[in-house]
């Protein structure tokens, strides 16, 4: 399959592939790696508006880049439109940000309390006016928007969020097809993404969820009409996913499951460029904890030396672990689409009081401070 040509603004994702922002996992080290694999837009972790406006430290450092990233594309989470523009003209001139992505997705309960994140599109005229001021701080840069299907199946609100998104200026729009209330269970309804296609049609629609494999998105594509993928936990310990999506859109073979010497070889390289990033091993090797066990799925590697992997806190130990692991071992059967990463929900989502009433429905004021908390979602 040829991949259809897909273009935010100045920018050509090509293949049209992008890397959906994931808290704590998407930073400066995970984009590197995946980025060596394959072309495609690779967006930072999710960034507070208001912590960037007010300088917070470990914001700023989180909103950072590698030298080696042409295009620095960043997701920006905000419910007000004057913190979001502010944080817009921030990482445009400061950090020269080539794209920015808007959150109003994010399922948090800590964020969705507050009326932010997948609670935020119930509102579309605050949305509009939230991407409308991010259009104009942000000038020739494009702003994108995440976003899902809804709060629940009662209160569906991506066509007429998307609308709002798009007749704010937004460049393209983004929908991961679960609702809040999923969480990360079940199965993502792609009919859903079909649906926003057809509904906007002047910038491109992308979908997200359930890319577990090259195959899935080829296959999104065709039965959805979308213009581009966006994949979260199906690169979880798996970063040459990016290489079987590149050689899956330009219809090259693909090269198969990697062989556990080939994952081994992503670990140490994954280990070490958050060593660089971090500039402090032993925080690298505890931050790489949680990537252990996404990295050995479907390998035989043992519980007790998962256990100790997922234990250890220098590079020594973990190349002394790794090197173990017999490299010849293959994936097992039938595992290659196995899912990643967060399974859990579904679970019914906190709003604020009223929030899903008619009155509050038309509504196209701010939340309030308070839900621009300085935290991170997917």
């Amino acid at each position: 399959m040829t991949a259809p040509g897909l273009k935010l603004g100045p920018i050509e994702v090509d293949p049209p592939v992008v890397l959906a922002p994931m808290a704590g996992v998407t930073n400066i080290a995970f984009r590197s790696l995946c980025r060596s694999y394959g072309a495609g837009l690779y967006v930072s972790e999710m960034i507070s508006a208001r912590a960037l406006v007010e300088d917070n430290d470990n914001t700023l450092k989180k909103a950072g880049f590698g030298p080696d990233e042409d295009v620095r594309s960043i997701q920006l989470y905000g419910v007000d439109p004057e913190f979001v523009a502010g944080a817009v003209r921030k990482v445009v001139d400061d950090l020269g940000v080539h794209h920015v992505d808007l959150n109003m997705g994010c399922p948090s309960p800590k964020v969705t309390r507050h009326g932010g994140g997948a609670a935020l599109p119930a509102r579309p005229r605050l949305v509009g006016r939230i991407v409308e001021a991010a259009v104009r701080a942000a000038g020739p840069v494009p702003v994108t928007v995440k976003m899902r299907v809804g709060v629940s199946p009662r209160h569906e609100t991506f066509l007429e969020a998307a609308s709002a998104a798009v007749d704010g200026g937004a460049a393209a729009v983004a929908l991961h097809a679960r609702t809040a209330e999923q969480l990360y269970s079940g199965t993502a309804d792609w009919s859903r993404i079909a649906e926003l296609k057809a509904h906007v049609t002047s910038v491109p629609v992308l979908g997200n969820g359930d890319v577990w494999a090259a195959s899935d998105a080829l296959r999104m594509l065709a039965e959805t009409g979308c213009d581009g993928v966006v994949v979260g936990r199906g690169c979880l310990g798996k970063p040459w996913l990016f290489r079987d999506l590149a050689d899956a859109f330009a219809g090259r073979p693909l090269q198969g499951p990697a062989r556990l010497g080939e994952v081994v070889e992503g670990m140490r390289r994954h280990l070490r460029l958050l060593v660089e990033q971090f500039g402090d091993e032993g925080l690298a090797c505890r931050d790489f904890r949680k990537h252990v066990g996404w990295y050995l799925t479907g390998y035989p590697a043992g519980g007790e030396r998962r256990r100790r992997l997922a234990l250890a806190s220098t590079l020594a130990e973990y190349d002394a672990l790794l090197d173990e692991l017999d490299p010849g071992e293959e994936l097992g059967a039938g595992l290659e689409a196995a899912p990643r990463g967060h399974t859990h929900g579904p679970k019914e989502v906190t709003v604020p009081y009223g929030w899903l009433s008619p009155a509050s429905l038309a509504s196209d004021a701010a939340p309030g401070r308070e839900a621009d908390a300085w935290t991170s979602g997917g």
